[in-house]
């Protein structure tokens, strides 16, 4: 039995109520929309043709515009040696 359009919606009301906001909101929506129409560029004008590129980028323009994901490999890493640090000019 299929799912109906309603019972999706409805399901995406619960599992995600509390949260704030439904999953991918905002940048993250467009960018990946962008891509799946196939109208999605990179810098250099080229078309986008890997998921994992198109993720990057809408990840890439959410943190710019402010939205909460997850930070980036080399923000995560400059966070870890901070860390490191402080706890060694501590002891």
């Amino acid at each position: 039995m299929a799912l109906g359009t309603s019972d999706v919606e409805g399901w995406l009301t619960r599992s995600y109520a509390g949260h704030g906001r439904r999953p991918m909101a905002g940048k993250m929506d467009k960018v990946m929309g962008e891509f799946k129409r196939g109208t999605l560029r990179s810098s250099s004008g080229q078309k986008v043709t890997s998921h994992d590129q198109a993720m990057a980028i809408a990840l890439s323009e959410a943190r710019e515009a402010g939205e909460n994901v997850k930070p980036s490999p080399g923000e995560r890493q400059q966070a870890q040696k901070r860390a490191i640090k402080r706890a060694r000019g501590r002891t």
